[in-house]
C-alpha cells in the first residue's frame, strides 16, 4: 500500500487540473506564456500520474479497470470483475 500522503497529493493534483483547465486553455490559445507560468505547477495535466484506486500503487496500472495488476489479479480470481476468467492452455 502506498503512503497516504502520496495518494492525497495526487488527489489534490487532480483537483487543481480540473480547477485551472479552462484558464490554461484560454492562456494557451492567446499565447500568453508568462501568465501561464504563474499558474500553479500542479495545475498541468502532464504532472498527473495514474495510481491504483484501491492501493495507491503507481506502477503496473491498468487504465481500463483503474487498478494495479496485482489488485486486478486478486479481483479476477475472486470473480469480482465480470467477463474475466483465468486462462489455461
Amino acid at each position: 500500500m502506498a503512503k497516504k500522503s502520496k495518494v492525497i497529493k495526487e488527489l489534490k493534483r487532480q483537483e487543481l487540473v480540473v480547477k485551472y483547465a479552462a484558464k490554461r486553455r484560454e492562456l494557451k490559445a492567446a499565447g500568453d506564456w508568462m501568465a501561464l507560468q504563474k499558474l500553479p505547477r500542479d495545475s498541468s495535466a502532464t504532472r498527473q500520474h495514474n495510481r491504483c484506486s484501491l492501493t495507491g500503487r503507481p506502477r503496473g496500472y491498468l487504465g481500463q479497470f483503474r487498478v494495479s495488476r496485482i489488485v486486478f489479479r486478486e479481483l479476477a480470481h475472486k470473480g469480482h470483475i465480470p467477463g474475466v476468467t483465468k486462462s489455461s492452455w
